[in-house]
């Protein structure tokens, strides 16, 4: 039996898109809780305690990216095509926060307050701008022969904007647990009150988008609700609702710092299941699947070589990164 390297490349490309989700989503979520915290101090522990460390996270973007550009060309010039608005505004959030992630520590004082309203903003418009792609790509895009037939301006709906929204609160609680994992004191003790109220915020999101997409999507509908589909797929809410649980109470412990973030990882991992769930096997919804979307074979096995040794690499550099500069911030050290 031949290996089927369409797999392998969709594989790949979902790896990296939640590696970035995941290490990019509570150092977005630090710049979202800029607008909480208005002491300087604290400002800076919270840039501090991913200075060392974010500018990696973009590596995972330009992988899935290129991935999805060499192995499924299709749905790269579709996506391209359909979202160009959106993505453009979050690359200029990217960029504008990570000018000001640098340049708010060689600012004078009184230039300082409009870098660090300027990485709060270009954290927020990245954050927004990548929830309406979600948004977006559940929608599905009107394709006609192998090109996109639709408006520059169908993204603009409803559903994707609220998708917008939630992904902000999924960020901020990345954030919030992130630092509790990495500060202490006043700033630790006020994040853990923060992550409950975002928390609720979030189990809200949750709640509204898995009402409107079965109702708005019959395939979506008949994904999750026929049998036996019922039952293999119930685990995932379960686990969700198992999970905010132990993140409440665990913010109410002052002994835990670390669990919080990683059941809020395992909500993030939880969520991207289910939007995996209900797409499989579609890479441009509603209708093209990803063997359609496809690159020729040899061009995906030359990919897939140079791929497949780089890999290891950064995850091998991204773990070390974090070993070094693992412990706990403070307001006397930093790393500019």
């Amino acid at each position: 039996m031949g290996v089927d390297i369409s797999v392998i490349w969709f594989a790949i490309i979902v790896f990296a898109t939640l590696m970035y989700i995941i290490m990019d989503g509570f150092d977005l979520g630090i710049g979202l809780l800029f607008n909480f915290v208005g002491d300087a101090k604290e400002r800076d522990v919270m840039v501090n305690s991913v200075a060392p460390v974010w500018d990696g996270n973009e590596t995972w973007l330009v992988l899935g990216g290129a991935g999805l550009f060499g192995a499924f060309p299709l749905a790269y010039a579709v996506i391209i095509d359909a979202l160009t608005i959106p993505l453009t505004a979050m690359l200029i959030g990217l960029i504008f926060r990570g000018v000001a992630f640098e340049f708010r520590f060689k600012a004078t004082p009184s230039h300082r307050k409009f870098w660090d309203y300027s990485f709060a903003g270009g954290s927020l418009l990245a954050t927004f701008s990548q929830g309406v792609v979600v948004g977006a790509v559940i929608n599905g895009f009107d394709v006609e022969g192998r090109r996109f037939v639709g408006s520059a301006l169908d993204w603009l709906t409803p559903f994707n904007l609220f998708c917008g929204i939630g992904l902000v609160v999924a960020y901020t609680l990345l954030g919030t647990t992130w630092l509790i994992m990495k500060s202490e004191g006043a700033l630790q003790a006020r994040m853990r009150e923060l992550t409950r109220h975002v928390l609720l915020a979030l189990m809200v999101v949750i709640a509204v988008v898995s009402i409107w997409t079965p109702l708005g999507w019959q395939y979506v509908a008949e994904r999750w609700f026929t049998l036996p589909n019922f039952f293999w797929f119930l685990p995932v809410p379960l686990l969700v609702a198992l999970f905010s649980v132990l993140i409440w109470r665990l913010t109410r412990n002052p002994a835990s710092h670390s669990g919080p973030f990683l059941l809020t990882l395992g909500l993030i991992f939880l969520g991207f299941s289910g939007l995996g769930i209900s797409l499989w096997p579609n890479i441009i919804p509603p209708r093209i699947t990803l063997w359609e979307a496809a690159a020729p074979p040899a061009s995906q096995l030359f990919m897939l070589v140079g791929t497949l040794l780089i890999i290891p690499v950064i995850l091998v550099y991204t773990a070390w990164s974090y070993y070094v500069f693992r412990g706990k911030v403070s307001d006397t050290e930093g790393y500019h």
